[in-house]
């Protein structure tokens, strides 16, 4: 049965009521068809309205065939009857962030389109941001959209907004019809034709086929903001945001660079300037203490090689795991049986030997004291819970291998 589509005459009515044509169960879901719907489903790159239909949550909604079916959850979905009626109620929040959303997706793929004849051939509404991928098929002076390409569309792309200018949409019975229409894009489908169009039809800002819900006017979509601009199979992404959540997101980056302007004790203006100086003292220290680091291991393993003994234990506090490392590959070679080097911030015994297999001694002992690890023939490691552990483990070994 062909659901009459209230969402096609009206994207801001909220509220209907409509009569119930079928109650179907699949795979313990219920779905639901109506014979008509506010309700929008997935389709277009955009996600499908939620709400209520009843007292029941509608949590998906989708397209097949002629009809369009809404998943609805509720311990008494299956009580619906067909011939009932029940009252729609749309989630308008999420409504008007995709008229938005998918409104300023449109602004944006029209100005890229009369700026450098750029094409959209793909476009996905995700949570986090929107992307569209542009060819440059059509304007062969152009090989490249860059940043500064991308950021004069982003500025055109508001003044549409600014604007305020009339999103008209147009529905149509066949290609014919439509195609009379300035069309960005060409028609990819016959009948059933829905064309949106963003200002006056003699001059738009965009003009193409498109099933989503809009806006009635440009102004209503806020902002577009783009954030980055990739290459990708040929063409160029570029991921942006529109509406409310452009506006969110731009008040979440706003709050992080006034964070860091506080801190760094700077205004907009210098900021780059004293990270950058920040930076080059953070290299310096970094530097500065590798020559340290490198003079204090080269100092361990003389001393440690001038009093090496069997069964060496040493312990560290201030020296990283990669530090001991180093200085215990330094003593290969001149270990007479094993040595035990200790991190003792995390209870981790480093084991070298040049007799005995270090691995094997792991895997078969720190069990015993809840420890893990693992290595190899020269070199492993074992980690314990507990510090008591740690002085434990030694003694076992150094018996063991006595």
């Amino acid at each position: 049965m062909k659901v009459k589509r209230l969402f096609k005459e009206d994207v801001y009515l909220r509220e209907a009521t409509s009569k119930i044509t079928s109650v179907i169960s699949r795979d313990d879901k219920t779905f639901v068809t109506l014979d008509q719907t506010i309700f929008f489903p997935t389709g277009g790159g955009q996600s499908c309205d939620g709400g209520k239909l009843g007292d029941f949550d509608v949590v998906d909604v989708y397209e097949e065939g002629e009809d369009i079916f809404h998943r609805i959850v509720g311990e008494e979905a299956l009580n619906l009857n067909t011939g009932d009626e029940v009252k729609l109620s749309i989630d308008w929040d999420r409504r008007f962030d995709n008229m938005q959303r998918h409104c300023g997706e449109h602004i944006l793929s029209g100005v890229f389109y009369q700026l450098y004849g750029g094409v959209n051939r793909g476009f996905h509404m995700g949570e986090d941001y929107m992307t569209i991928d542009i060819s440059l098929e059509e304007n062969p002076e152009f090989d490249k959209i860059s940043w500064e390409m991308a950021k004069e569309a982003e500025l055109r792309a508001n003044m549409v907004i600014w604007q305020n200018l009339p999103v008209i949409t147009r529905h149509f019975d066949s290609k014919e019809e439509a195609a009379e229409l300035p069309l960005r894009k060409a028609l990819a489908f016959n009948e059933d034709i829905t064309i949106v169009c963003v200002g006056n039809v003699d001059n738009p800002a965009d003009c193409v086929a498109c099933c989503g819900t809009h806006p009635s006017t440009s102004g209503q979509v806020g902002m577009v903001k783009i954030y980055k601009v990739e290459s990708n199979k040929g063409m160029f992404r570029i991921y942006f945001e529109a509406g409310q959540r452009a506006f969110r997101q731009y008040q979440e980056r706003f709050d992080v660079l006034t964070t860091l302007e506080n801190r760094l004790s700077a205004g907009i203006s210098d900021l780059l300037n004293k990270y950058d100086a920040q930076q080059e003292k953070a290299k310096d220290v970094r530097n500065q203490l590798y020559h340290l680091k490198k003079s204090v291991i080269k100092r361990e393993v003389e001393e440690i090689k001038r009093e090496i003994c069997p069964a060496y234990v040493r312990k560290y506090d201030i020296l990283s795991i990669n530090d001991i490392l180093d200085i215990g590959r330094e003593l290969q070679g001149a270990i007479p049986t094993i040595a035990f080097l200790v991190h003792n911030p995390s209870n981790t015994v480093l084991l070298f030997s040049d007799s005995f297999d270090c691995g094997k001694l792991v895997k078969e002992n720190a069990s015993i004291y809840n420890g893990k690890g693992g290595g190899n023939k020269q070199n492993a490691r074992a980690i314990f819970g507990k510090k008591d552990y740690v002085d434990t483990f030694i003694d076992l070994i150094e018996k063991h291998i006595r």
